[in-house]
């Protein structure tokens, strides 16, 4: 390890140090919100992600630190193995007590203005602040396990690593343009998978809003597959396989027998990770 890399291990150790969790405030997130890991790791990097960014509450909302680190906690579930440098262009979260009403704006190809409003749970904005709904975030604690999967904070922050390259397409970073042109090739099969049993109402645990855009499918996806990743396996294991090779690189998962022999995951590009436990 050279000169640059432990320095930025000391400094990260003691901004955990300085920011620790409570036992008891981890306790009660992790009973809050189940399929989050009681990961050694993911609590460290919380604590990182703690340090590093401002949460304001608007409309009223007063915060509290049980809401940020439930907050955190999942924020950091997709980066627990890519790093949270991917987050780096955002600084600030906003939280709502519920879901914000947002104008909207756009010109069509005749040139005519059209304006509506769109009720939003959670907004990530490249360079800008992410907004959540407090309503939305506490709604992932309590969801049916037969309903498609909502968590509003995994979605938002994985629009935020699909940002970290570019504009929100659906391809987040990777090692080259080979393995760009390969997950997208792959994710496009699997989002016209999830287009045909939405149009023959099949059931799935991916939240039908994923249907519209490739990068919502992403999103909703990712959903899934950290919030009840054996229901996403049993539906799609092509699609598990592929984020489970980004989000989760070099780790033995629980994958159904068809994926035992051909995992297909990709390498995902490599970011320093933080020195914190395993």
């Amino acid at each position: 390890m050279g000169l640059i890399a432990r320095w930025r291990a000391w400094r990260e150790r003691r901004l955990i140090e300085r920011h620790p969790i409570p036992d008891a405030l981890w306790a009660q997130t992790l009973a809050r919100y189940p399929f989050l890991p009681d990961s050694p790791r993911l609590r460290a990097i919380s604590s990182l992600f703690l340090a590093r960014k401002e949460f304001h509450g608007a409309g009223g909302l007063v915060l509290t630190d049980a809401m940020a680190v439930a907050v955190a906690a999942q924020a950091c579930l997709p980066v627990l193995e890519l790093g949270l440098a991917l987050y780096d262009a955002t600084t600030t979260i906003v939280l709502h007590p519920a879901e914000v009403e947002a104008p909207r704006r756009d010109h069509d190809e005749g040139g005519l203005v059209h304006e509506w409003s769109e009720e939003l749970a959670g907004e990530a904005m490249e360079g800008g602040p992410l907004m959540l709904a407090w309503s939305a975030v506490d709604a992932a604690a309590t969801q049916s396990e037969d309903a498609p999967v909502f968590n509003v904070v995994i979605h938002e922050f994985v629009h935020l690593i699909d940002m970290a390259n570019g504009e929100a397409d659906g391809l987040p970073p990777l090692p080259s343009a080979a393995e760009g042109k390969r997950w997208i090739e792959t994710l496009t099969l699997a989002w016209d998978r999830f287009a045909d049993r939405v149009a023959h109402r099949e059931p799935s645990c991916i939240d039908p809003y994923g249907s519209a855009e490739l990068d919502e499918f992403f999103a909703v996806a990712s959903e899934a597959f950290f919030v009840q990743p054996a229901r996403l396996a049993a539906e799609d294991p092509q699609l598990f396989s592929l984020l489970a090779g980004y989000f989760r690189p070099g780790q033995t998962l629980d994958l159904p027998p068809s994926l035992a022999h051909d995992p297909g995951g990709l390498r995902t590009q490599r970011v320093a990770k933080p020195a914190i436990p395993s």
